[in-house]
């Protein structure tokens, strides 16, 4: 029997990120070239979004390509941007299929002409998916993403625009990349690492945290719901005490 049908469908994250972590490693413990672990873990990501739409996710978020990653070889940086455009060329008809609308967050605009014409052409094709919204985050940092968030508010208030008195937690939601999309409810890191890497820093003051040393590669459908589970064992309290969550305390 799967896990899958040991999740409670009432209590599903509805917004699941994932740092996916592990394909250089995978692949060099197997004595193959890293870009090997890259095409391995393009395979997992097809797997895992399927997983998520079947056990009622509604945001996958993706840690594709962060801004420090610009720092790699040059032949590496080619080769995934190579293996992206192929990869979502080749899935848009699945995704379609499947009600999955593709999303992307990040400063788009360092990704090769031919690499973001590539994500253009599936998210509008995508569009009208209603199951599962799979959101890439390529080229993407939360420190970038949280400074162009305090520019764009600087210059509201500097505009006249925003009263910088009434600026609160809901105001900055406003101006970040995630802004249409529900609180994380799981940030999940692959890899055996223990840190979130510049990772939706802000979003995730709240999630709960789940680690695992399992490769990206060999992280499939059960190890997702394996994650899921683990959340719903955990008492989610928002800096309240136990007692105040149950039914007729404030």
């Amino acid at each position: 029997m799967s896990l899958l049908d040991k999740i409670d469908k009432e209590n599903v994250p509805q917004h699941i990120a994932i740092i996916m972590d592990g394909n250089g490693r995978w692949a060099k413990s197997r004595g193959l070239d890293r870009t090997e672990g890259h095409r391995e873990g393009a395979v997992s990501v097809r797997k895992v979004v399927e997983a998520a739409t079947k056990a009622g996710v509604k945001f996958l978020t993706l840690y594709a390509f962060s801004t420090e990653n610009w720092c790699r070889p040059e032949e590496e940086i080619s080769t995934l941007m190579e293996l992206m455009v192929y990869t979502v060329a080749k899935e848009t008809d699945n995704l379609i299929k499947n009600g999955i609308r593709l999303h992307c967050i990040g400063d788009i605009q360092r990704l090769p002409e031919n690499t973001r014409n590539a994500l253009c052409r599936c998210i509008e094709q995508t569009s009208s998916g209603k199951n599962l919204t799979l959101v890439l985050a390529l080229s993407y940092s939360s420190r970038w993403e949280l400074v162009n968030a305090a520019k764009a508010i600087a210059a509201g208030v500097k505009n006249g625009v925003l009263d910088e008195n009434s600026i609160t937690e809901e105001t900055v939601n406003e101006y970040l990349t995630t802004k249409d999309m529900p609180e994380l409810d799981l940030l999940i890191r692959t890899g055996g690492e223990i840190r979130i890497s510049n990772f939706l820093l802000w979003q995730a003051a709240y999630s709960e945290l789940y680690f695992t040393d399992i490769f990206w590669p060999d992280f499939d459908e059960e190890r997702l719901y394996e994650a899921i589970l683990d959340f719903q064992k955990k008492e989610r309290r928002f800096g309240k005490i136990s007692e105040q969550l149950e039914k007729g305390n404030p």
